[in-house]
């Protein structure tokens, strides 16, 4: 096996074996030639190939959201590791650990004209959990060391200065990948090369000092009786969760959350969490209490005493909005690394897992006779009879595609939602429990979406389907220019012509500015674009020829397939906002 001549790429790859770090992807560049020899020349990396570096970045993202694992992308120097900060940005709110490794330049020829070179070390400081430079090594290219940097070498031997730079290194490496590990967040390893990059060695010159990651979770909840005591003392308990894994917490400790009639619990989409009692669409319980007349009356009896939060960033406006205006007596939060206090009512953070939170609470509380569940469940029944009609009665638009094809796809499928409407329109329906939920959040970027579906479609189990609309595929449209994408891998693109959203938010106007300048509508090409790709191109314009195209959409194929509904541009906004108009004369 083949090793780069240069320690200190050896270093990084060893270390990135001995703590586990198994997917590598990597973008070309000559830079970085003497990572890439390390990492491909070892088995026992999966290294990808990714071209565009903002791609490949959520490529990594997708894997690491899908496995749950740290991640690691490798780049050239320059611009190149500019084009990570959006799935950078995204991992640090989403808690995902992207490991970036960036080659650079020798620091003497940073500012001084030389060509692809920027100021790369700390460039992500605002966005990442930890950030190293890591130092030069002095035994190789050595003459060009003491032409550029003799300071380097005064005073000490070659071998003594490459001993403490090896030190440095470990001690760096360490730290940086053992905050992925422990924290699960971003982090930055920035390396400088000085050339020949591509000459190798059979044996590697450096041995790591590897120190473990050690995970210092806390494993008792403290004070828990006076917690149990006002959970047993208050008639109006809400969970709220956010962004979840698939399989995050146990069932048993959902239905025991469930059969308590002092609490109602709200879900997403995207919380991956079911249960027949819980409240899955969230603005369509809180819509039409805005539109009432007595809604001060309603939202009080809604107030909850004791807000218990856990899970990712929550989509839902009108949930934040209401639990602003009408705090908790008490907001906690499950999780063992932060807790944000979206609702400015945080009290206390419960610093671990939510199945041990759950393991050692729920078997001290009780059920509380309470209205607070049967009230909120007649909201949610009369919604959903509401919605309902409504769903029978609209022509074809994006919310009646979405009435077709969600319940549409096959069990056990990974489903990706792009950002923007696509996860908005999601968070309306039902989804079949078996279905695994994804979507960056995090940031709620439109930047992305394909390329982290195609990751995380890599090590899937079953198969994935992208659903989403025609700006964010074509934004990220590079995530298909790779040699991953499965013969099962689907995309429903909703080509409404524009940013659609812009038409349901406050301020619109029917002008040629809005049309150019926020909505941006545009006529491009997604079948040529498809076909480009390598996928089977479908099309639908109606709704017999939507449930037409879907009767088959899923079937094997030898190539992942597109389907491209097109929806009326200018009708989509006021058959939504007509949804909450329609759902709000329910009387209760």
């Amino acid at each position: 096996m083949r090793h780069s001549s240069i320690p200190s790429a050896q270093l990084i790859v060893q270390h990135c074996k001995a703590k586990q770090i198994k997917n590598v992807i990597i973008s070309p560049g000559s830079r970085n030639a003497p990572l890439t020899i390390d990492f491909t020349e070892d088995p026992y990396f999966s290294c990808f190939s990714v071209i565009d570096e903002r791609s490949a970045a959520f490529f990594a993202l997708g894997i690491a959201q899908h496995l749950c694992q740290p991640v690691a992308v490798v780049c050239t120097s320059g611009s190149a590791l500019l084009n990570y900060y959006p799935a950078v940005a995204e991992a640090f709110y989403s808690g995902l650990p992207l490991v970036v490794i960036s080659a650079d330049r020798p620091v003497y020829k940073i500012d001084v004209g030389d060509g692809q070179t920027i100021r790369q070390d700390d460039v992500f400081h605002r966005h990442i959990g930890y950030s190293t430079n890591l130092k030069q090594d002095v035994v190789h290219a050595t003459e060009r060391i003491e032409l550029y940097a003799p300071e380097w070498l005064q005073g000490n031997s070659e071998e003594a200065s490459q001993t403490r730079i090896q030190q440095h290194n470990d001690r760096e490496l360490n730290t940086a990948l053992n905050v992925a590990l422990k924290i699960k967040l971003p982090v930055h390893i920035n390396v400088p090369f000085e050339e020949p990059l591509y000459d190798t060695a059979r044996k590697p010159a450096a041995v790591p000092l590897v120190v473990p990651a050690k995970k210092e979770e806390v494993d008792e909840i403290s004070d828990i009786g006076n917690f149990v005591d006002l959970w047993n003392a208050a008639e109006r308990k809400m969970v709220l969760v956010g962004v979840n894994p698939p399989h995050a917490v146990e069932q048993q400790f959902l239905d025991q959350l469930a059969e308590d009639p002092s609490v109602i619990v709200f879900t997403e989409t995207t919380s991956n969490l079911h249960h027949p009692r819980f409240f899955t669409s969230i603005d369509s319980v809180l819509a039409p209490i805005e539109k009432r007349d007595n809604r001060d009356t309603v939202f009080q009896r809604l107030r909850p005493e004791i807000l218990l939060t856990f899970g990712g960033l929550v989509v839902s406006k009108k949930i934040k909005a209401f639990l602003r205006k009408y705090k908790p007596r008490h907001h906690w939060h499950i999780d063992p690394l932060k807790a944000y206090d979206t609702f400015f009512s945080l009290n206390h953070h419960f610093k671990m897992a939510a199945n041990l939170f759950f393991l050692q609470f729920l078997r001290k509380t009780k059920p509380v006779q309470s209205e607070y569940y049967s009230y909120s469940n007649s909201i949610r029944n009369a919604y959903v009879a509401k919605r309902k009609a409504y769903l029978e009665r609209i022509p074809f638009s994006d919310m009646s595609v979405f009435k077709h094809i969600l319940p549409g796809i096959p069990e056990g499928y990974q489903l990706h939602l792009a950002n923007s409407s696509t996860v908005r329109y999601g968070q309306l329906f039902d989804l079949h429990p078996s279905l695994h939920v994804f979507c960056n959040r995090g940031t709620s970027g439109i930047d992305g979406s394909v390329s982290t579906a195609v990751g995380s479609s890599i090590y899937a189990e079953n198969p994935t389907v992208l659903i989403t609309g025609d700006l964010s595929f074509f934004y990220d449209s590079n995530g298909l220019w790779n040699n991953y994408l499965r013969p099962d891998f689907r995309i429903i693109l909703i080509n409404n012509n524009g940013g659609g959203i812009f038409r349901i938010l406050p301020g619109k106007e029917e002008t040629e500015n809005f049309e150019r300048f926020f909505e941006t509508a545009h006529q491009r090409d997604v079948e040529l674009l498809s076909r480009q790709f390598g996928f089977e191109y479908l099309s639908a314009s109606d709704e017999n020829g939507l449930t037409g195209m879907l009767s088959g959409f899923y079937e094997p194929s030898p190539h992942p397939k597109l389907l491209e509904v097109h929806t009326p541009r200018t009708m989509n906004d006021k058959i939504l906002l007509g949804y909450f108009d329609f759902i709000s004369s329910i009387k209760y």
